[in-house]
């Protein structure tokens, strides 16, 4: 039977594993007919000028994103970036982070049943990165509609209505509310992450201004989208092997390995995009410059050759690194951060209620070759 990978078949967004695993063995460099896709650059200097006019701001923005820019314009942006975002500037918000968790929880109250995403997981790493940012937590609802809105353009299916009008209506309205901001931390600045960008400089270098929002943008985005489906799809699997949920609730200490190892198992990014920059051949294929390469992480991450048992939850498990944070000089910014929510945030929830289940049997997933997760994550719960 001849192998076509349909990444938008309801089938393959709910369980993509099995044609992982085909794709894997029968033809690792897999040439799709359905994915017309494009990167950013080469896509936007494609557009008619009328319509490029119409996603000025979105351009504008997201070209300046360090995960689509290259050396050596990405090894300055980001060497600036670190200078704030490291480890030690992360594990500093833990108090923060376990704060929101307690709040969350306890607006969730005595309800039986509640969406998971909803409530808890995604609200809790948008508060994380806002608190970061200096933006009002009352800015939650708004933040999470624009980023919805710039999702569309990152992570959804083409036929997606109007994607590229709403996301660009999100963009400008995201950048204007974080130009306010910086220039608030400009003029007076606070105890915040936002006001240390602001004012960075490296031996004389500095980020520009839109570099700064391209920044804040990115973060917000990414640093929340992500974090939201590592800990509803790390529930999710916990859920599905409850010997492994018993060990983590019984054993909090083990929290720092079972985020390793549900990110491996179900993470947040299906795949990476990649622009050839020159031709090869890879695995008998030919590859052109200019053409799209998505690299798919979590058929790396379930890979028997590298995991004994791939399809199964082992929070003991060790062995080679997962690669949902990527690898090399692109390796994402705040995988420090997502690691910390998730090793907070899943041992609260397991010591919080005694019995927890999915309150549907078959979960409605994103039309997405970037992001994995659910729409929704509606569970029943019991203390």
């Amino acid at each position: 039977m001849t192998l076509e990978y349909r990444p938008s078949d309801p089938a393959v967004l709910a369980d993509p594993f099995g044609v992982y695993g085909r794709l894997r063995d029968e033809d690792p460099a897999h040439w799709s007919p359905q994915l017309k896709a494009w990167g950013l650059r080469p896509f936007f200097a494609t557009l008619p000028s009328a319509e490029a006019a119409r996603m000025s701001e979105l351009v504008r923005i997201l070209t300046l994103w360090m995960v689509f820019r290259d050396p050596p314009e990405h090894t300055r942006q980001r060497r600036l970036a670190s200078r704030v975002f490291h480890v030690r500037s992360m594990h500093a918000l833990r108090p923060n982070v376990e704060a929101l968790t307690s709040w969350l929880l306890e607006g969730i109250g005595e309800r039986s049943s509640f969406d998971f995403i909803a409530e808890f997981a995604g609200p809790l790493p948008a508060l994380v990165i806002m608190d970061m940012l200096g933006a009002p937590r009352d800015e939650l609802a708004r933040l999470k509609r624009l980023s919805d809105e710039m999702a569309l353009f990152i992570g959804s299916a083409r036929d997606t209505p109007a994607k590229y009008q709403r996301a660009e209506a999100a963009t400008h309205e995201m950048a204007d509310l974080f130009r306010s901001l910086i220039a608030a931390r400009r003029a007076a600045p606070q105890r915040d992450l936002l006001s240390e960008l602001v004012h960075l400089e490296d031996d004389g270098d500095r980020l520009s201004e839109d570099e700064l929002v391209a920044t804040c943008v990115l973060l917000l985005f990414a640093g929340h989208e992500t974090t939201t489906h590592h800990i509803a799809n790390g529930l999710a699997a916990l859920l599905r092997f409850p010997a492994e949920l018993e060990k983590l609730r019984a054993n909090p200490s083990l929290a720092p390995a079972a985020v390793e190892e549900l990110l491996r198992y179900d993470g947040p990014i299906g795949a990476q995009v990649r622009i050839v920059q020159e031709p090869q051949v890879y695995h008998g294929r030919e590859f052109k410059t200019g053409d799209r390469v998505f690299v798919m992480m979590n058929a790396a991450n379930r890979d028997p050759r590298a995991y004994p048992q791939p399809d199964r939850v082992d929070l003991e498990r060790h062995g080679v690194p997962h690669l949902t944070f990527g690898y090399g000089a692109h390796i994402c910014l705040g995988f420090p951060l997502a690691r910390l929510e998730g090793q907070i945030a899943l041992p609260a929830i397991l010591a919080r209620w005694r019995s927890i289940e999915p309150a549907q049997e078959r979960m409605a997933w994103m039309d997405s070759m970037v992001l994995r997760g659910m729409k929704a994550f509606p569970i029943r719960v019991r203390a």
